[in-house]
């Protein structure tokens, strides 16, 4: 990673992968609105609109006034590193210092920004060089390249049918925190039974869990990846 790119920088073109990365996927010429970005980043539509015309200057996005922008092959390049700085550093965090699933995040936002290349590797060597994170989502290997994350929501999971837990989003610490208590977690197997009237909650049963059903909110199950 170029040591002149800041850490606001690497924060945008960040936000800007992740928001394009999520279910349902986007194509590349898809742009990420200004709004989406600003509300991720907890910015205002014109600080965020200044940071893409000086990240469209700099050749890292592609920035359309009014609608938002796309990564440029140099920004999806700087964020994709960032993104491995931080699934690496969660992944770390949570094997060998046994810090819970819900609180890694925030710690790695602080650290990605610091890490060196060096560092980064010692790590990633150390842990087995790891493909994905505690929360399912993939990690780049040091050519930049992963694959395809799981696309299908728990949500959508047919019914009656066993389905396994690969990914759950780490947006929301509370919302992990409660999937924890409640047993799931990467690997859970569940069953989805029924759905209420409306968009009304998911139940589920949890293998091994005989007549325990547990009601889902559809915004927690679509919060959680399936296979």
């Amino acid at each position: 990673m170029s040591p002149q790119t800041s850490s606001a920088t690497q924060d945008y073109l960040k936000a800007i992968y992740q928001l394009a990365e999520r279910p349902p996927p986007a194509p590349a010429s898809v742009l990420v609105s200004t709004t989406a970005l600003a509300q991720r980043l907890d910015v205002s539509a014109a600080s965020a609109t200044n940071m893409l015309k000086r990240l469209d200057q700099l050749g890292l996005v592609a920035h359309v006034p009014y609608h938002g922008a796309r990564l440029t092959e140099r920004g999806r390049a700087v964020a994709l590193e960032v993104v491995r700085h931080h699934r690496l550093l969660e992944t770390y965090l949570a094997q060998a210092l046994g810090v819970p699933w819900d609180e890694v995040h925030d710690e790695a936002e602080i650290l990605e920004h610091v890490l060196s290349e060096e560092l980064e590797e010692r790590i990633s060597a150390h842990l087995g060089h790891p493909t994905l994170d505690p929360h399912g989502d993939p990690i780049p290997g040091k050519d930049l390249t992963l694959p395809d994350p799981v696309r299908t929501t728990l949500w959508d999971g047919a019914e009656g049918k066993r389905l396994v837990v690969e990914r759950v989003s780490d947006a929301e610490p509370e919302a992990l925190r409660y999937l924890a208590g409640l047993g799931i977690g990467l690997g859970t197997v569940v069953e989805v039974d029924g759905r209420g009237p409306v968009g009304g909650p998911l139940f589920v049963s949890l293998s091994g869990e005989d007549g325990h059903r547990i009601a889902l909110s559809r915004e927690i199950a679509e919060a959680i990846w399936v296979s």
